[in-house]
């Protein structure tokens, strides 16, 4: 279960219109600072953060599952699962057997996944595998961004 601050965090970004994934970065954040904590570990970078993002689905954030040349099968179902279990009852508990076995194995892992360093290079290698229409397009809503808040 995410911490109320983290709900309330990811609420008011979706008040402020902000886009789902901003919302979701809130859970991510949370799951960051649960690794660096040492409330427990993370097998790399990216766990980390389809961590974070499956909490944000769950927690009822309209963040959908995402393309198919972007993930795999598997991924896909298991996102496309959390996005329904969110939107029908995003407060319900998870399984406490399920939660205890899940804490239990992340508590193994390291706590690499959550440096700054590892961050960076996950980010930079989001980054290449992004083509130039992609970035075109993150370029034209961040003007419009700017453009809205002056």
């Amino acid at each position: 279960m995410p911490e109320k601050e983290t709900i309330e965090r990811a609420k008011e970004d979706e008040r402020q219109g902000k886009s789902p994934s901003t919302q979701a970065g809130e859970f991510v954040k949370e799951e960051m600072d649960h690794i660096r904590e040492g409330k427990h570990g993370a097998r790399s970078t990216k766990q980390a953060i389809a961590i974070g993002l499956s909490k944000a689905r769950r927690a009822g954030v309209k963040l959908p599952p995402p393309r198919k040349e972007r993930a795999s099968e598997q991924t896909r179902t298991q996102a496309a699962r959390d996005y329904s279990k969110g939107q029908a009852s995003p407060n319900r508990k998870p399984s406490p057997t399920r939660s205890r076995a899940t804490s239990a194995a992340l508590k193994r892992e390291g706590k690499q996944a959550a440096s700054g360093a590892a961050l960076s290079r996950q980010a930079h290698a989001s980054a290449r595998s992004r083509g130039p229409a992609d970035r075109r397009r993150a370029a034209q809503k961040a003007a419009r961004t700017r453009a809205r808040n002056t």
